[in-house]
C-alpha cells in the first residue's frame, strides 16, 4: 500500500497547478500558499485575474510584476494574467489542480461550491485546499489596503517591497483627490 501511495505521489508531483486570485496586493499569506503548493507540483502558475467588475489598487501588469518579484526564488513558479473561468485557464495550462487557500471556516463553504462547480465543468481538474498558516489567517488584500489607507503599518502583512508600492500608490491616490 505504501509503495502504491509513493507511486501516486510521484505522478502527482509531476502534475501542474494554477493558483488563481486577484493578488491586489500579494500578501505574506499568498506567498506562503505559493511556496507550499509549488513544493508539491511540477509547475505552479500563479494566475492573476483580470476582473473588470472590481476597481483594483494595482493594474494587472503591476500585480504580475509584484508576484514575479516575490516568487523569483521559486524555480517552478510562473506568473500570468487571465480572464474568464479559473477552471478554463487551468485546462489551457494543462493543470491538474487548482490551488486555493482557506483562512477560516467561512471560506470553506464558498470554496467547496467553487471546487464542485469547477469539477463538474472540467472533471479532470481537482482543487487542492491549503489551510493558511495561523499567523496569516486574518490577512487579506482588502485589510492591507484598508490599513494602508489610514497610514498604518502593513509590514507584517506584505513583504517590504510590496509595502513600499502600496504606500506609494495610496499617496498618489490621495494627492490626486486633493
Amino acid at each position: 500500500m505504501f509503495r502504491r501511495w509513493r507511486q501516486n505521489v510521484r505522478i502527482y508531483h509531476m502534475a501542474n497547478a494554477i493558483y488563481p486570485g486577484s493578488f491586489d496586493p500579494v500578501t505574506r499569506g499568498h506567498l506562503d500558499i505559493i511556496e507550499r503548493a509549488s513544493a508539491l507540483v511540477g509547475e505552479l502558475t500563479v494566475a492573476v485575474l483580470k476582473n473588470n467588475a472590481k476597481s483594483p489598487l494595482f493594474s494587472v501588469e503591476e500585480r504580475v510584476n509584484m508576484l514575479k518579484d516575490v516568487t523569483r526564488h521559486i524555480p517552478n513558479v510562473r506568473v500570468e494574467s487571465f480572464d474568464g473561468l479559473s477552471v478554463e485557464f487551468a485546462r489551457q495550462c494543462g493543470a491538474a489542480f487548482i490551488v486555493r487557500g482557506l483562512r477560516a471556516v467561512t471560506d470553506f463553504e464558498y470554496e467547496l461550491q467553487m471546487a464542485q462547480t469547477n469539477r463538474s465543468l472540467q472533471p479532470g481538474i481537482d482543487t487542492l485546499f491549503f489551510a493558511t498558516e495561523l499567523k496569516y489567517a486574518y490577512i487579506s488584500s482588502t485589510i492591507v489596503k484598508e490599513v494602508a489607507s489610514y497610514g498604518g503599518d502593513i509590514s507584517g502583512f506584505v513583504l517590504p517591497q510590496i509595502a513600499e508600492q502600496v504606500h506609494a500608490k495610496m499617496a498618489a491616490r490621495a494627492s490626486a483627490i486633493k
